[in-house]
């Protein structure tokens, strides 16, 4: 179970082309100027279950890929990893990208959240930093934010960001 603010379809703001993005309840970082300060009280969704989630995802077969946002999916790693698992089986031209307030580095050293960034894509990492905001920057708020290319990260041991140009990732 996924405790769920709202799913939302064909979105553009949370990666590239059109993506099914899931607004997950709960955030302790509370970072100031969040844009979506609704979303820290874990209590404030409801909850949801892979399959009910799943349904949403697979109603739309031409969006390119699945957000998962919040909140923090870092706090509710478990759900999201069986939720990622379900995309890579049932719709696996899709890619998935997730945003956390945690960094990259911190998530390796916690097993339950590691096991759910192995599973992503592209991970969004930091806090938004609200003196470092940017609003010209791709798919982020503030310049301390990072675009990871999370599979070559692992493979190569080391942060690998994301560049401009393979931001085409899986079409």
């Amino acid at each position: 179970m996924i405790s769920v603010l709202s799913i939302v379809e064909d979105t553009m703001v949370d990666g590239p082309g059109f993506r099914t993005s899931v607004y997950c309840a709960g955030c302790q970082h509370r970072c100031p100027g969040c844009h979506n300060p609704q979303s820290w009280n874990p209590e404030g969704g409801h909850p949801m279950t892979t399959e009910e989630i799943m349904r949403v995802i697979e109603a739309d077969p031409y969006t390119r890929g699945v957000t998962f946002t919040g909140g923090d999916p870092m706090y509710q790693p478990e759900g999201f990893a069986e939720l990622a698992r379900a995309i890579r089986k049932r719709t696996p031209q899709k890619d998935i990208w997730c945003y956390t307030g945690f960094v990259f580095e911190q998530l390796l050293n916690n097993p339950r959240q590691r096991a759910l960034l192995e599973l992503i894509d592209v991970l969004v990492d930091g806090p938004f930093i609200k003196e470092q905001r940017d609003e010209t920057l791709l798919f982020r708020g503030s310049s301390n934010q990072r675009l990871i290319d999370v599979r070559q990260s692992m493979a190569e041991q080391q942060v690998v960001l994301l560049k401009g140009e393979t931001i085409q990732l899986r079409m």
